[in-house]
């Protein structure tokens, strides 16, 4: 069980062979949730992280064997950071 305790990152699992993948994803998400939007109230000004966040997640569950995740072939984990750089933690928990 992985689990980021930040409300502006997130993890997910991805494809991670082509780094055109992530471009693209963090592209999209730009379109969902552009840094400046006319309705945005929130004072530090970085509601757009907090929405991207919401949409991919903090945490996840992922089967694992002899020590190592099972991931499928292009499977990777990663951490999303929306508002950084910034030093963040993960934690991690065997179940």
């Amino acid at each position: 069980y992985l689990f980021v305790p930040h409300t502006t990152c997130a993890l997910t699992v991805q494809e991670g062979a082509d780094p055109d993948v992530a471009h693209d994803l963090l592209a999209r998400l730009e379109e969902l949730a552009p840094r400046v939007h006319p309705k945005d109230r929130h004072g530090e000004g970085n509601s757009h992280a907090h929405l991207k966040s919401l949409l991919t997640g903090v945490h996840l569950l992922l089967p694992a064997e002899g020590g190592r995740l099972r991931l499928g072939r292009w499977q990777q984990v990663f951490l999303a950071e929306f508002d950084g750089p910034r030093m963040r933690e993960v934690w991690v928990r065997l179940l």
